[in-house]
């Protein structure tokens, strides 16, 4: 890899988030919203035996209207103290989703906030970028400069998505980020937990860094999905570290 390339990678922030229900069960939404979820979940589930409580704890986190963000794990390339290419992972994360947000934006701000930054995720542009987004007005914290893209021509978003550049153009394919690691032959680790397991795991069992954890991993694996998917080859393990 030349070091063009490299300067080229550190310029990329890449991210991951898990959020959960905005409130531990539907009884807890207020007022005014529980109509709407009702509404919304008559949508949501084939099951005609689900109620609006069954469904608001198992969809609800993946609609920011209803949920909200508990971690953002990052990572970014960098040279190590051997001149090298390495990689390190870490995460915001806490159970005040504005102090959350709110410490993500200063990091964009100050950190990666020029023209020639970008960020990186795994369906980001269908889901990490316009939800974070969404949190955000919802919270009132104003949104970075990186994450404007309101006036912007497509080509101009300062965005990769690595579900979208392994679509090649499909749009109707969706590829998970566990399967594009195992046709890669990427190692994985999702620590006893996938998505589908993170309300409970943060309500029920009130684990919190077990979510940071697969949280950091996933991006990790997003960013050696991105190397092979950009002609690179991933970094061995030993030039991989989670802060």
């Amino acid at each position: 890899m030349n070091n063009s390339a490299i300067d080229s990678l550190k310029k990329i922030l890449f991210i991951d988030i898990e959020t959960v229900s905005s409130v531990v069960d539907f009884a807890n939404l207020p007022d005014r919203l529980k109509p709407l979820w009702e509404k919304k979940s008559n949508y949501l589930s084939l099951d005609k035996a689900a109620t609006p409580s069954t469904t608001f704890f198992d969809k609800a986190a993946i609609y920011a209207e209803f949920g909200k963000v508990i971690v953002i794990g990052l990572g970014f390339f960098y040279n190590d103290k051997q001149g090298e290419l390495a990689f390190r992972s870490k995460s915001i994360q806490g159970h005040d989703e504005k102090a959350v947000l709110e410490e993500f934006k200063e990091l964009l701000d100050k950190k990666f906030g020029t023209l020639t930054h970008k960020l990186c995720a795994h369906n980001g542009k269908e889901f990490d970028y316009p939800y974070l987004c969404r949190r955000m007005i919802i919270n009132g914290v104003p949104l970075p400069k990186i994450l404007k893209i309101s006036d912007k021509k497509p080509w101009e978003v300062p965005h990769y998505d690595t579900l979208d550049m392994w679509k090649f153009g499909d749009k109707k394919a969706y590829t998970s980020l566990e399967l594009l690691a195992t046709v890669l032959d990427i190692p994985t680790s999702k620590d006893g937990i996938d998505g589908s397991m993170v309300n409970d795991t943060y309500y029920n069992k009130q684990d919190l860094n077990k979510i940071a954890v697969y949280c950091k991993n996933d991006v990790i694996v997003t960013a050696q999905i991105f190397l092979r998917l950009t002609g690179n080859e991933p970094l061995p393990q030993s030039k991989i570290s989670i802060v």
